[in-house]
């Protein structure tokens, strides 16, 4: 199976916003499982800023900051992955706006991932935050993994974050609300169910929703899931309807496995 996971700052990064190596040889852990259960992998990691903070030692006060942070924690980013991944072997790839909507970069992009995948090699993807200005920003990357779901055709985008699925309401506001196990269709409806990012990311809940209306468009399944879990990739490959809230590929639809 083809799967595209996304991992978020809050699970790559401690409480400070620096990078934490122990976080990222736990699901570099999980990944190389996954590869050896004969799964086609394509990672989004979060990250790079805070890499940057942990490397420079400030964080960033204006969007140019956190640009130049991103430029100094993209090689500290890689070079983690690179440290925890064992044999399987990284590669940095950095796309902007453009590459993923103009057609000729669309397949330029989507040749070089193809190339890497057929080797064994792991995309490390990000979007190129140091260079990337509002007119070509993808903005987030719970947007950015869902194009290269579709970009890649990939059977399965799974998005790991702090929180444990989509609920009826916040659950950090009301003490009552309860996880929705599994959506057949996004509708405005569930954009009321928001919740803010946490001080170092830059989605929320509104983003993920839009990542899953992105992979619903292309029939490609959608898990989100907390990435604390225990074990939690190899659950969600298993099928575990405990992890997360599922998006199915079609209304009604369940994910082949």
């Amino acid at each position: 199976m083809r799967i595209v996971v996304k991992i978020g700052t809050s699970n790559l990064c401690d409480s400070q916003g620096r990078l934490d190596a122990e976080k990222i040889d736990g699901f570099s852990r999980q990944l190389i499982k996954l590869y050896q259960d004969g799964h086609q992998l394509l990672v989004v990691s979060s990250g790079a800023v805070g890499a940057g903070i942990g490397a420079v030692g400030r964080r960033p006060r204006t969007v140019q900051e956190k640009q130049a942070l991103a430029a100094v924690g993209q090689a500290h980013l890689i070079h983690a992955w690179h440290q925890h991944l064992g044999t399987v072997i990284p590669a940095q790839i950095l796309v902007s706006g453009y590459d993923l909507t103009v057609e000729e970069r669309r397949r330029n992009s989507s040749r070089t991932l193809e190339q890497l995948v057929a080797w064994g090699i792991l995309p490390i993807i990000n979007e190129n935050d140091s260079v990337a200005d509002e007119e070509i920003r993808i903005g987030d990357n719970d947007t950015l993994a869902a194009r290269v779901a579709c970009l890649m055709v990939a059977d399965l985008l799974i998005l790991l974050s702090d929180v444990d699925g989509l609920f009826t309401d916040d659950p950090n506001r009301h003490a009552g609300a309860q996880k929705i196990v599994q959506v057949s269709w996004v509708t405005r409806e569930h954009f009321n169910a928001t919740a803010e990012s946490g001080p170092f990311g830059t989605g929320g809940m509104a983003t993920k929703l839009q990542a899953a209306i992105i992979c619903q468009d292309q029939g490609i399944p959608m898990v989100l899931a907390n990435g604390q879990v225990p074990e939690v990739l190899s659950r969600i490959i298993a099928g575990d309807r405990d992890c997360g809230t599922w998006f199915m590929a079609h209304r009604g639809e369940d994910v082949e496995k």
